[in-house]
């Protein structure tokens, strides 16, 4: 009986913890984000270490646009809450206007790439290299990690989206696709302490 939802199309209210391949997964993603945490961490405390050794090259104050950093915070942010309307319409059943909002979850998150690149070639334009200081160093590690995080973010959204493309929600595919939206909050949530110690502290000093 407890299997009658599969064969009529209709699917649990939380679909993505809906099987124990599902609350496995969930389970595996928290160790995963915790390791992910720690390694962040890590790099955080290495750039406060580092961020004074600037020498004698750009400092923070010299180079960083503000207006910039805060234009891709808020991109990213959105980003989040459009991934949180895909979840939405996820927990509805309605997999077309999911999909939709995971396109633009990825359109918003290439603009976030798009603008750091940018932003990197801007500061390597004004002396601030990855070998020029500790500084240089600490800044493109953190910044740069948090990118590859970023672009491997996108890339596991487009797997998902290109792969289940054709057809509908099923058990299998709804915690794939809840736990890249996770991730993707994950990134957002390290992207606001970058905001506020690298950038926000950096031009206040």
């Amino acid at each position: 009986m407890g299997h009658a939802h599969h064969n009529t199309g209709a699917l649990p209210p939380n679909p993505e913890k809906a099987t124990l391949e599902g609350r496995n997964k969930f389970l595996a993603f928290w160790f995963f984000l915790g390791g992910e945490t720690v390694l962040f961490a890590s790099l955080f405390g290495t750039y406060l270490g580092l961020r004074n050794g600037t020498a004698g090259g750009p400092t923070a104050q010299d180079i960083f646009h503000l207006p910039l950093a805060f234009i891709m915070t808020m991109i990213l942010l959105t980003s989040s809450l459009t991934s949180v309307f895909a979840m939405l319409a996820m927990k509805k059943g309605n997999f077309k206007q999911m999909l939709l909002w995971m396109w633009i979850t990825v359109a918003f998150g290439l603009a976030f790439l798009g603008l750091e690149i940018y932003e990197f070639f801007d500061y390597v334009g004004q002396g601030l290299t990855f070998t020029s200081s500790a500084f240089g160093s600490a800044f493109y590690t953190l910044v740069g990690f948090h990118g590859a995080h970023v672009a491997f973010g996108i890339g596991w959204i487009l797997t998902l989206l290109i792969r289940y493309r054709k057809g509908g929600l099923t058990l299998t595919n709804a915690p794939k696709f809840y736990l890249a939206s996770l991730y993707w909050h994950f990134i957002d949530v390290v992207w606001v302490f970058i905001f506020t110690v690298v950038y926000l502290m950096g031009i206040g000093g």
